[in-house]
């Protein structure tokens, strides 16, 4: 039987037969032309499962591909229905020899072309069953042109260089579909350790540029992931995996009666461009995410680390600080890292009692100093670690820490706190309730600095499987804190953007995306950030220095101003100029802020790179645009295209700064392009685009 699903634009064609293997023969915004032949059909098994002590199918390599019992799981039924989501296709299957049962589930959502997958296994069987890999998907044939008609864009992200993207053809990439057969080479991409995005973004794109499609995948896991291309059958297959043994020291004993769940991961397909791709997967990922206030009404927050006081708060210098954070405009204050030390803040993390020589009358004369200003009290931790010279590190169980060959973990100074012990969590959900109830904290930036690598091996089938739990079960411990405090804000910050993942971002409502100290190299981070974020969740720094000239101090500020302004440097010593620049960034700011929720992201310039002369980000909601531009370097002009407006009046203006006598712009109907001209070098503008 052969199953149609036509739903959003998108046209899959699954293979449904009783007592047989299920296979998904076609996925694209096309309609199948002709099923593949049993040859390639092979290749087209929707679970792909390898079960230890069970062979390899004919295949040679290390890929998940020609796995068992993956190719006997055979089909026993599925329910078609729709949810509030939109509609839930669940495939069943299951493997007589060893009892493992599966249900593949395909989410649909209403109005957009993407599905969200997972794989739930069940183990039927009488005997434990060793999982060494399981995928979350596979997607036959995802590629079946000649290598140089697909583009693959891939995200790259590191400590201070997050989002940076780059964009190869298969050949490039080593792969060139010589054969007929399966082949063992692949393009493949992973994220080991708790460190979800400390390398890459569980994120790609595959462009192909002879069907004019934009193919996306989206990994939603704090933990480790793998995705892969894959040659088989003389085409290109997708392939995409949680943690496995391979590539996370993930292994997992399944007992009988027991269920296992991948983690999840989106899939989408457009007809169009990176614009089009990320306008679907901005609204994609809003329908995923967490109902929050914050994410409507976008606070404007005053951190007083980022060139300002560098995690060294005391009252003294806390509280000229919050005066003028308060006169620019801001709303929320966040004291960061050092307040609950008198030492060095790196290794004392853990109790989180505040520091009586920083604070001689006590935290709270601070904080309350804060709300006098106007503004809602936020402070930092990193709540998963603790300190070697924590004295409390030294007091509670071992079964706290991660642990591995029998011996705690430790990563520079820390431990790994294990979130799967109920007195783990007990004790931070303590700190979370004290630091709200006795300071009135509204606002929590938490941090994640060090790496806990391949996980713990206590009480767990494996180091990998000790992470996946741990990751799973601070993800609940997050769900209970929101729970009970809905208004509460969490910044999710790893480094700046080294957990940049929709596990996290479904919950949180802020993400820090670069710990980027140089506000000139921060500008490829921001015109990219909307890739991996939505705007409404994307933190970047705005941090004048104090003897900035004026038009370093707008292009700080422009960084910033289309998605979250996360204001620091020392503003007590900005002279008063310079303050008026961040007032009239603030004021501009307001009148967008309201429709930032509602827009999606677009790029007349193509994403942006880090050594680009110029770069341009800009939101578009209903008939209005807002554009980002940075002139780094090279010719004074540039040409902006905005193809689809061809022909079209537009008013284009400079909205940012609106005192400008040296920038200047117009709209070239018969082109389509705006010319901007910015005479001088490491300048930057907003500019506002509504069509008349």
């Amino acid at each position: 039987m052969l199953l149609y699903v036509q739903e959003n634009g998108l046209n899959l064609v699954f293979e449904l037969t009783e007592g047989q293997p299920a296979y998904l023969l076609h996925m694209g915004v096309e309609p199948m032309t002709e099923a593949p032949d049993e040859t390639v059909k092979d290749g087209c098994h929707i679970q792909e499962i390898q079960v230890t002590g069970e062979s390899r199918c004919n295949h040679m390599g290390v890929s998940p591909i020609g796995t068992l019992p993956g190719h006997r799981m055979n089909y026993t039924g599925h329910t078609d229905e729709r949810n509030t989501l939109g509609r839930i296709l669940k495939i069943h299957t299951k493997d007589e020899k060893t009892g493992l049962a599966g249900t593949m589930v395909y989410q649909f959502y209403d109005g957009l072309p993407v599905i969200r997958c997972c794989n739930i296994l069940k183990n039927d069987g009488a005997q434990d069953l060793g999982l060494e890999v399981v995928t979350t998907f596979v997607q036959p044939a995802a590629a079946d042109e000649i290598k140089d008609e697909i583009q693959l864009l891939i995200p790259h992200n590191a400590w201070m260089e997050e989002l940076q993207w780059t964009e190869n053809s298969l050949s490039e990439l080593g792969c060139h579909i010589f054969s007929e057969s399966c082949s063992n080479k692949r393009v493949q991409i992973r994220s080991a350790g708790s460190w979800s995005t400390g390398e890459y973004l569980p994120l790609a794109c595959m462009r192909n540029v002879t069907k004019g499609t934009l193919q996306f995948w989206q990994i939603e896991h704090n933990g480790g992931w793998n995705w892969e291309l894959q040659e088989c059958m003389g085409k290109l297959s997708l392939i995409i995996t949680g943690p496995n043994e391979m590539d996370h020291h993930w292994w997992k004993c399944l007992k009988p009666g027991e269920t296992f769940e991948t983690v999840p991961a989106a899939i989408g397909i457009v007809t169009g461009d990176i614009d089009e791709a990320f306008a679907v997967l901005t609204t994609y990922r809003r329908a995923i995410r967490r109902k929050n206030a914050d994410n409507q009404n976008l606070p404007i927050i005053f951190n007083d680390y980022m060139n300002c006081l560098w995690a060294d708060p005391t009252t003294e210098k806390e509280l000229p600080m919050i005066d003028a954070a308060a006169e620019i405009g801001c709303e929320y204050y966040c004291i960061d890292a050092g307040w609950y030390t008198d030492d060095d803040w790196w290794p004392n993390v853990g109790e989180w009692q505040p520091s009586e020589k920083r604070f001689p009358g006590g935290m709270e004369e601070v904080t309350a100093y804060i709300r006098k200003k106007g503004m809602v009290p936020g402070i930092w931790l990193e709540i998963e670690f603790m300190g070697t010279q924590c004295p409390m590190a030294r007091k509670v169980d071992r079964s706290w820490f991660f642990q591995r060959h029998g011996k705690p973990v430790i990563d520079r100074d820390r431990y790994q706190l294990d979130f799967r012990n109920p007195e783990v969590r007990e004790y931070t959900r303590g700190v979370i309730d004290r630091l709200v109830q006795n300071y009135g904290i509204g606002y929590f930036k938490i941090d994640y600095n060090t790496n806990a690598f391949m996980g713990t091996g206590y009480q767990s089938d494996s180091f990998g499987d000790g992470l996946l739990e741990h990751n799973r079960a601070y993800l609940q411990w997050l769900d209970e804190i929101f729970v009970a405090y809905p208004e509460l804000v969490i910044e999710n910050c790893s480094s700046g953007g080294m957990r940049m993942d929709y596990a996290l971002l479904s919950r949180h409502s802020i993400q820090s995306t670069s710990d980027q100290t140089d506000y000139l190299k921060y500008a490829s981070i921001a015109a990219n950030a909307p890739t991996a974020v939505t705007p409404e969740q994307s933190a970047i720094w705005s941090y004048p220095l104090s003897n900035a000239t004026r038009e370093q101090t707008i292009f700080n500020c422009v960084n910033s101003c289309l998605m979250r302004i996360h204001q620091s440097g020392n503003m007590e010593a900005l002279a008063e100029d310079k303050k008026d620049i961040v007032r009239e960034e603030f004021a501009f700011y307001r009148s967008i802020r309201q429709d930032i929720p509602k827009a999606v992201p677009f790029w007349p310039l193509g994403l942006a790179k880090d050594g680009d002369d110029w770069m341009a980000m800009g939101l578009s909601w209903e008939n209005r645009k807002v554009l980002a531009v940075w002139r780094i370097k090279g010719d004074d002009v540039c040409e902006l295209s905005l193809q689809q407006y061809k022909g079209k009046n537009l008013s284009i203006d400079i909205v940012f700064p609106k005192q400008d006598n040296v920038s200047s712009v117009l709209w070239d109907r018969e082109k389509g392009v705006i010319k901007l001209v910015l005479p001088e070098e490491k300048n930057a503008r907003i500019l506002e685009i509504r069509e008349l």
